[in-house]
């Protein structure tokens, strides 16, 4: 068994093992993942199957993004993160921006060191869990990836989509969700109405075929943020959302999930 970690600030995960292929998700910087199969690392053009450490997610990933990692360094991570919407570090005594929500989980003091490659950080950090899941701080969270752009696969403040938006949120509050919004409709408990709803809480969206495609997080009972197009907050009742600028009704609700 062997362990990798994102060494860019966003590195594409790939349904196949091809630059063409559809992104299904991302590792973002200091993210670790398990190799499955692939070419050797730092080799440009070569690709390595993955399941990422957070989720389990298992897809490929360009070899030069990512470095492999002694086993003493995976059991001793801490679960740190990056603060702020953009984050300086040096790679190699280069510059380099990381986003928010990026894992500071190798770094020991505000080093890491691997085979040809060293990072520097100099910022603060952010330990998820160390605020409370309330409405004031699930709200907080949510609001700072605003107007974001929607990105099919996406999972950072540079572009995400509805389920990847979700996940990050939660992560700040150190609860691991699944990587895709049915998957994440598997968990919790139902609540019937949204009157009974609280910030926080989860909705899931169907297709015609009855399958889930869109989730997002209800700040009330009237209003969801969520990543369409870009995050965003729009209106909400028992059928759906309604595009709070337009009127459009864009998704139909299914279920609403109680996660915490």
């Amino acid at each position: 068994m062997a362990f990798v970690v994102a060494i860019v600030a966003v590195a594409p995960l790939r349904a196949e093992a091809a630059h063409r292929s559809e992104m299904v998700s991302q590792l973002l910087f200091g993210e670790t993942a398990e190799i499955i199969e692939g070419g050797p690392l730092l080799q440009t053009g070569t690709f390595t199957k993955i399941r990422c450490s957070n989720d389990g997610y298992e897809c490929w990933c360009q070899s030069a993004q990512l470095a492999i990692i002694p086993d003493e360094m995976m059991m001793r991570r801490s679960n740190a993160l990056m603060p702020d919407h953009s984050n300086p570090l040096l790679l190699n005594g280069a510059k380099m921006q990381v986003p928010f929500g990026a894992s500071l989980a190798l770094f020991q003091t505000q080093q890491l060191s691997l085979p040809g490659l060293s990072f520097k950080y100099e910022g603060n950090i952010f330990i998820p869990g160390a605020i409370p899941f309330t409405p004031e701080s699930v709200k907080h969270v949510a609001e700072l990836f605003m107007n974001t752009p929607y990105l099919w696969g996406g999972r950072s403040v540079f572009g995400i989509d509805c389920s990847g938006f979700v996940q990050q949120v939660y992560a700040n509050f150190n609860i691991q969700l699944p990587r895709d919004a049915y998957q994440q409709a598997e968990m919790g408990t139902d609540i019937g109405f949204l009157a009974e709803t609280i910030c926080g809480d989860l909705a899931y969206f169907d297709n015609k075929e009855g399958k889930i495609t869109h989730v997002g997080i209800l700040l009330d009972a009237q209003t969801i943020i969520h990543a369409s197009g870009r995050v965003r907050i729009d209106y909400i009742d028992q059928a759906g959302i309604l595009n709070k600028e337009t009127g459009e009704r864009t998704h139909q609700l299914r279920i609403v999930k109680r996660l915490v």
